[in-house]
């Protein structure tokens, strides 16, 4: 009998082991998930991709749009980018878990002509600050422009 609880012990410590993720595979699996599920709508947004830097800890996010990369363009989207960020938290397209960890997410908002018009580095403490500036809302929603 002592036999066969060690036999399952072991068995059980084995799933669990198993069944943990280390935050390289999240990063991972958190790209994928991006990338084939995220959708942010706004008139302007060509597309949107993710894509994984494992040794440093970090995903790009890459907005592209069809606008022009103007002086004008630039100023008015970094006004908007904060809630852009605040959405793309609330719904998870940022991970909350993934920060927390260690993870950095840089963000880009990027012209037609590839011409950055905003970005962000979120880290713990721009998450932070996002969130403070930011009332919490329940629901998820795609993130909008």
């Amino acid at each position: 009998m002592k036999k066969i609880t060690q036999i399952a012990f072991a068995f059980i410590l084995i799933l669990v082991l198993a069944s943990c993720k280390n935050t390289k595979q999240k990063i991972q699996e958190h790209v994928s998930n991006y990338n084939t599920t995220a959708s942010i709508k706004g008139g302007n947004v060509v597309s949107t991709s993710a894509k994984a830097f494992l040794n440093d800890n970090k995903i790009e996010i890459r907005i592209e749009t069809d606008l022009e990369g103007t002086e004008e363009n630039r100023l008015a989207y970094q006004q908007t980018f904060p809630s852009l960020l605040a959405e793309m938290i609330k719904n998870d397209q940022i991970s909350k878990e993934l920060i927390e960890e260690g993870v950095k997410f840089d963000v880009y908002f990027i012209s037609y002509n590839n011409v950055i018009l905003a970005k962000q580095l979120v880290d713990k403490e721009e998450l932070a600050t996002i969130e403070g500036s930011e009332g919490a809302g329940n629901g998820k929603e795609t993130a909008k422009l």
